[in-house]
């Protein structure tokens, strides 16, 4: 049996912070951009979305419809948040509570409201999935009041009397790994992983994890023609400081 849906607001008072670093959302707009207009829109885009633009994150379908005006920017944030790359490498090592500070921070543009609002989202994605959760954010009239269908999506700095920055950004307030999923790392490792690498680096002639007994004999040389070099040598420095 699903959970009852909480019945929290998913709209709160961050939602009439609508400064953009001091500016308003309409004099952000472009009315007509060209295609240059657009391709910088999309580098902004991929770095609010994975706070980079490598090749590897790069969707060319989907930058391709972007420059032609086959989508609006919105259609284009979606896209991303959906990709296989955003898939693998922020939503599968994210619990969902960390999915709903990943991705207001992203979407928009401000930390997550307290905790009603972490787990009034987290119940929509267990109940509906990662999908209706990005569409539930773009389609909120939040979203659509900052940044509309034309605007990239960026950090909306609340200014405060006496504190000359907003807040801190959000790549570094939530960065890609947190700690519960290194944690978890070792727990999902075969629990004779470390047993099989040490045999492997362990050699073959080794009996019962001791050496064979010739390298031992080697080892043993060694180790007094060392020592004997090494008394000698403090032997030598001894004498020549005695002699000065």
């Amino acid at each position: 049996m699903a959970s009852p849906q909480l019945s929290y607001p998913l709209t709160t008072m961050n939602c009439r912070v609508g400064d953009l670093g001091g500016l308003k959302p309409q004099e952000l707009r472009t009315v007509n951009p060209s295609r240059s207009d657009r391709s910088v829109q999309i580098e902004q885009a991929y770095r609010q979305i994975f706070f980079h633009a490598m090749k590897r994150d790069r969707d060319e379908a989907l930058e391709s419809q972007m420059r032609d005006g086959g989508i609006t920017m919105r259609d284009f944030i979606r896209g991303l948040l959906l990709s296989r790359r955003f898939q693998e490498g922020y939503v599968a090592c994210s619990s969902n509570y960390r999915l709903v500070d990943q991705l207001v921070g992203r979407v928009l543009g401000r930390p997550v409201h307290g905790d009603a609002e972490r787990r009034a989202w987290s119940i929509v994605i267990g109940e509906k999935g990662f999908t209706a959760f990005v569409d539930a954010l773009l389609d909120s009239s939040e979203y659509m009041d900052s940044f509309g269908y034309d605007l990239v999506p960026q950090q909306r700095s609340r200014q405060l009397p006496g504190r000359a920055l907003g807040e801190t950004p959000i790549y570094q307030q939530f960065p890609r790994y947190g700690a519960d999923w290194r944690d978890s790392l070792q727990d999902r490792a075969p629990r004779d992983q470390a047993a099989q690498i040490q045999q492997l680096e362990t050699s073959a002639a080794w009996v019962n994890g001791q050496p064979p007994a010739f390298a031992l004999r080697i080892w043993l040389g060694l180790a007094l023609v060392g020592g004997f070099e090494l008394g000698r040598v403090v032997l030598t420095i001894a004498l020549a400081m005695a002699k000065s």
